[in-house]
């Protein structure tokens, strides 16, 4: 997909990753964190991710095909790189949103029998998986940050002026 009611196609997919990723970060970190968030969430937290993960390769194809109908510049080829390392943490995410889903219904499927060493060994998994949940998380959002001010920088760089036209400007 190129092109959508003449539009780059890129241009409207950005939106679906800069929410998709940063949402699904946020739904991730408090699942992983806290188990009755997980337990509520169920299975839209990994529905939610994979479709985080199929919006990345979705926008970046359509950034490389607007990539080689605009001018070349250095801005949209940093751009185009810092965009290609996406993918990995959106992987990640998604990755972590099913083991904190499988692990949040296992919880549940376990309560009614559970014995009080089941708790104290599923800690440190816990533990394990909620740092890497944030650290996932924080990276994929920073990515996304960097990416789209990459983006607004090869996008925007000479294609405004600071003054309105056709207006003083008032010091706003």
């Amino acid at each position: 997909m190129t092109l959508i009611n003449g539009l780059p196609a890129h241009v409207l997919f950005v939106h679906v990753v800069v929410v998709l990723i940063p949402l699904t970060a946020l739904a991730l970190v408090t699942a992983a964190l806290w188990p009755r968030a997980a337990r509520r969430l169920g299975v839209l937290l990994p529905v939610l991710a994979f479709l985080a993960l199929v919006s990345v390769p979705l926008t970046t194809h359509a950034g490389e095909w607007l990539e080689r109908h605009v001018d070349d510049d250095a801005l949209v080829r940093r751009h185009t790189e810092l965009g290609d390392g996406l993918l990995p943490w959106a992987l990640g995410l998604f990755v972590l949103a099913a083991l904190v889903w499988w692990a949040a219904g296992r919880r549940a499927a376990a309560e009614p029998g559970r014995s009080g060493n089941t708790r104290w060994s599923a800690l440190p998994v816990r533990i394990v998986v909620g740092v890497l949940s944030l650290a996932v998380a924080v990276g994929a959002v920073v990515d996304v940050y960097r990416i789209g001010d990459s983006g607004a920088k090869a996008a925007w760089h000479d294609a405004y002026s600071k003054t309105a036209k056709g207006s003083e400007d008032h010091g706003d």
